[in-house]
């Protein structure tokens, strides 16, 4: 496990405010010390300190939540030259499981490294930069959905003049003619308000689309720089290949392909029930990741030779079309993890 080739770690159990830390010898698996500090820079620099003082030797730091509130910890460590490794959130089953508080997580985190192999944190840089883009896109395109679906309802119970202006327009072209709407002259209370509402509402329509727009070109002038081969793939989009590279992060943060696979939520478990043998794909780790492989091989189906010759040989063997999806999204891990440890560039 990790912990080998260390003789103390410290586990963190990382919140807005404050850090709580745990620091285990791992020869005896024994709780040196425990403290709190908070999360900001002197206390980083108190925190490493005291793990100098109490801890001399080889040290390991494991960290719950690096990529969000133990972000700042995470690279004040590692400028500081200090081992660091990323630990999920522990699983809250059985009595064990029921025990909460910042002490107990903290130890567990430390413990975790005793137990199994721990990826290092997400690179920063680029690929930070890229997931802030991606995040900021998805909220542009759900205010456009939810701005799109009022329009259609203020439609459904405005005016008769209006709904037969206005209804027979495409998505597209329904929140510029809305945005240029104008009162007439004798117009009722009712006609009014609906006429406002249409246009406030199509301006914010028009807006998130020009938002979204703009972060779509941004992301893929990014993905073109990290990963330029990326997009010559067979239904690799920029906002997929945009998931791809955060997850994947960096070489050798995963171990191997199938570390990959179990992250995206692509690799298969055993199913089995009675006299069925089959395997299920997992439903844990990135969804973010494992929907960008979805859409990638539903991308694949509709027009990818190679692809629908695959479904089309499996269905002749006796599986079901979902269960051909599955084995393309394993065969796809394989090929995009071995393809960003290739030619990923190191920005």
């Amino acid at each position: 496990m990790v912990a080998e080739g260390a003789d103390f770690v410290v586990g963190v159990d990382t919140h807005g405010k404050r850090h709580w830390f745990a620091l285990v010898e791992v020869r005896t698996g024994a709780l040196v010390r425990e403290w709190e500090l908070p999360a900001r820079a002197d206390g980083y620099r108190r925190a490493l300190e005291l793990v100098r003082h109490l801890g001399a030797g080889r040290r390991l730091w494991a960290l719950e939540g690096s990529g969000c509130y133990g972000a700042g910890l995470a690279r004040f460590l590692l400028a500081a030259g200090e081992s660091v490794r990323e630990v999920e959130r522990p699983l809250r089953r059985g009595s064990q499981g029921r025990l909460k508080n910042d002490s107990l997580d903290a130890l567990r985190a430390a413990r975790a490294a005793f137990e199994r192999p721990l990826p290092t944190p997400r690179a920063d840089g680029a690929r930070e930069g890229l997931r802030v883009l991606l995040a900021t896109r998805e909220q542009a395109v759900d205010v456009r959905r939810v701005g799109l679906n009022q329009l259609r309802s203020l439609l459904v119970t405005g005016p008769d003049g209006l709904r037969q202006r206005l209804s027979g327009l495409s998505p597209r072209r329904l929140p510029g003619r809305c945005s240029t709407l104008r009162v007439p002259a004798d117009a009722g209370e009712a006609e009014r308000a609906s006429v406002l509402a249409l246009k406030l509402c199509a301006r914010r329509v028009l807006a998130a689309t020009h938002e979204a727009q703009t972060l779509e070109r941004e992301i893929e002038q990014t993905v073109r720089t990290l990963a330029p081969t990326l997009l010559a793939e067979p239904g690799v989009g920029p906002i997929s290949a945009g998931f791809l590279l955060p997850g994947w992060s960096h070489h050798g943060r995963l171990r191997s392909e199938a570390a990959f696979a179990r992250l995206a939520g692509s690799a298969p478990i055993p199913a089995s029930s009675g006299k069925l043998t089959r395997h299920r794909l997992d439903r844990g780790g990135d969804r973010r990741l494992n929907r960008a492989l979805h859409t990638i091989v539903l991308a694949r189906r509709r027009s990818d030779p190679a692809t629908i010759a695959y479904i089309q040989r499996r269905v002749s063997e006796g599986k079901s079309t979902r269960e051909a999806v599955r084995c393309l999204k394993r065969y796809l891990a394989r090929h995009l993890y071995r393809l960003l440890e290739q030619t990923t560039t190191t920005t």
